[in-house]
């Protein structure tokens, strides 16, 4: 028989399984998600009755390419508003009133990569943050409606007209408040555009308030598409259900990407539909390329966060991934036959209703499966036998491809192996797994799936202890130097026309007013760079102060936070004001005063600063000249070095130095 012969199978190739965890029979949405046991037991895969809804795709924040490694379908970026979105802060396309630069920024390029590897990949926008100018003084994107639709329909046509994107989907501003009135007004506007096609989310937070208001406004219902929700635990609300829109986790996972988050993944992807009947979930975020240390580390799929040494790692989150995205496409249906497993564990399947089925199958234990958030109620997982009798259409399928994961201990790891292939002639379509704790099996009509190869990716160096940078580049591919992570403010690279000299191409923070926030952005813009690790080091930079008299610059070491928690960082902090005073403070909000003075400083001037810090001590030059030596400071023994400005101001910096004692 099938069952018997799949067991010899894995006996052959020497596998270890372990078991899996749930309910059978348990059914989210009656008479749709259905778990149908067989007389006996035994779960019947169906299209007899009709087809479950349309699968909307997998995706992230990031892209992915067909039949290779986590072939996504959906990627998601940010609409750069200049402020800071978790890890950093993304440029704007217009980040003065009478600015438009369709350029700032890597989404571009990242879209453009995405399609070249998949051509069918949906591509969705989301505001993040908005720039200061939409707000008219207050920190609030709705001041006027026209205007803010006007800004993110600019930068839907700015991606078609300059880089040949099309985008699938907009939303509204993430995690954050909406506007029912400007989501009818960002309708109108795509229309009168002619972007019909470009289809409305809303509103990337929680399933309510907005399906209630959905539910209360005809006008509402009829122009939003998807109701996105974030971090939705795998359930969905009465109130969703009823506006009989598409439901999409929207923005999931975040979990840092060792086998629990692996096991968290394979376990939402499944049990977002048969829970929550979501037919689509997206990740946040794809790549982890964002200094350890900062908010979420090494929360991607994947991990490449060493630009200067090329080290990546293609962790196992990409290949729980692949045993659903390889083997389906948006446009497959599921199955109304889907469900608990009567030990623990989903499964769930899917058709492309021209005879193929693609059945995914998890088992993962709650201690293994535990996403950052939301709490996880408890749950057990047993081994068990679990028999699947294929009816209707399927009933003559005559092979399955076995696709296998296996998560936890070293010894008894696999991740996205191909297994004997699974015959059914003789079967009656039935066929038999022995499941354990923490498994994932997909079985499939199709013959695509490839794990593939990829070179051996360099290896993992630290930051180079000794750093310098010129910004002497005529025509940079992105709008930001390299390994700079501005964490409040936006540095680009700028070019001085009137200056053919040394100081002729430069680092410039661009931003002269506080963006509309999506998080604590600091009251001082700041990028920092290196090693978090760096203890003892020398910081020398070239600055120059834009503003009059108010105007103020600063170069840093052993910077503790970024990210969300940018406002308190501490450090050691070195000034300079254009009024003629410096200081030294431990702290980026300058509460904590080391030392202070005066000196010379005159308007459109050039200067050096020096920064040295080595154990408790440390002294700084202005020009070559000491302004102070051997000042005692405290905590914080390590941390990055920083550059930035007093407010969001116009300053420039050129001729960056670090040596660090590594």
């Amino acid at each position: 028989m099938a069952e018997s012969l799949f067991q010899a199978s894995r006996q052959r190739q020497g596998k270890v399984m372990t078991a899996a965890a749930g309910s059978a029979g348990r059914a989210a949405v009656p008479l749709l998600l259905c778990a149908l046991l067989a007389p006996g037991g035994g779960y019947v895969l169906d299209d007899s009755d009709g087809l479950g809804l349309e699968f909307d795709g997998v995706g992230a924040v990031s892209g992915g390419g067909p039949n290779f490694g986590a072939s996504l379908h959906i990627l998601k970026v940010e609409i750069g508003g200049d402020g800071q979105t978790t890890d950093g802060t993304e440029p704007s396309h217009m980040h003065y009133e009478l600015d438009e630069n369709y350029f700032r920024g890597y989404e571009w390029w990242l879209m453009k990569e995405a399609k070249k590897r998949n051509p069918d990949i949906i591509l969705i926008g989301l505001p993040w943050s908005f720039p200061g100018w939409l707000g008219k003084g207050f920190n609030w994107p709705y001041v006027n409606l026209h205007l803010t639709a006007y800004y993110v329909v600019s930068w839907i046509m700015g991606a078609k007209h300059y880089h040949d994107l099309d985008i699938d989907y907009i939303g509204i501003w993430n995690e954050r408040s909406f506007d029912i009135s400007y989501i009818k007004v960002l309708r109108k506007m795509l229309n009168y555009q002619g972007l019909q096609h470009v289809k409305i989310i809303a509103s990337d937070n929680l399933w309510e308030p907005i399906s209630a208001a959905m539910l209360l406004d005809t006008e509402l219902l009829k122009v939003i598409d998807v109701i996105g929700a974030h971090y939705p635990g795998t359930h969905s609300v009465k109130e969703a259900k009823l506006t009989g829109k598409k439901l999409w986790s929207s923005e999931d996972f975040s979990t840092p990407n060792d086998d629990v988050g692996a096991g968290c993944w394979a376990r939402i992807l499944n049990q977002n539909y048969v829970n929550g009947y979501m037919t689509s979930t997206i990740a946040w975020n794809l790549v982890a390329s964002y200094y350890d240390n900062l908010p979420y580390e090494r929360c991607g799929l994947m991990t490449a966060q060493e630009p200067w040494s090329g080290h990546y790692i293609v962790e196992s989150p990409i290949w729980v991934s692949a045993h659903t995205t390889q083997f389906t496409q948006p446009g497959w249906y599921y199955l109304k036959t889907v469900g608990h497993l009567e030990k623990g564990g989903s499964y769930v399947a899917l058709t492309d209703g021209l005879g193929n089925l693609t059945i995914i199958v998890e088992t993962m234990s709650r201690r293994q499966s535990e996403c950052i958030r939301p709490i996880l109620p408890y749950f057990n997982v047993s081994k068990q036998f679990a028999t699947f009798f294929l009816k209707g259409s399927f009933s003559e399928i005559p092979e399955l491809q076995v696709w296998y994961t296996k998560l936890g201990k070293s010894s008894e790891r696999y991740l996205f192996k191909q297994l004997d292939s699974l015959w059914l002639r003789d079967s009656d379509g039935k066929f038999t797994l022995e499941l354990q704790e923490d498994e994932l099996f997909t079985l499939t009509t199709l013959t695509t799936g490839r794990k593939g190869s990829y070179p051996l990716p360099p290896k993992s160096q630290p930051f180079p202890c000794t750093y310098t940078d010129d910004f002497d580049d005529d025509y940079p591919y992105f709008s930001e130097a390299p390994n700079f992570a501005d964490q409040t403010g936006v540095f680009e690279y700028y070019t001085n026309i009137e200056d053919s000299g040394e100081h002729r191409f430069t680092l410039r923070q661009v931003l002269n007013q506080r963006p509309i926030t999506w998080a604590a952005d600091a009251s001082n813009t700041i990028s920092i760079i290196g090693d978090y690790k760096w203890s003892n080091m020398t910081i020398r930079c070239d600055v120059y102060i834009e503003t009059p008299e108010v105007g103020g610059v600063f170069i840093a070491g052993r910077v503790n936070k970024g990210g969300t928690l940018i406002r308190s960082a501490q450090g050691i902090f070195f000034w300079i004001f254009a009024n003629g005073s410096y200081r030294v403070t431990g702290d980026l909000a300058g509460w904590i005063v080391y030392a202070a003075g005066r000196v010379r400083i005159m308007e459109k001037t050039w200067y050096t600063l020096t920064l040295t810090i080595k154990g408790h001590l440390s002294s700084g030059m202005l020009d070559g000249k000491s302004l102070w030596n051997n000042t005692h400071v405290l905590f914080p023994k390590n941390g990055w070095a920083a550059i930035g400005t007093h407010s969001f101001e116009f300053a420039q910096f050129d001729n960056f130095h670090v040596e660090a004692a590594c």
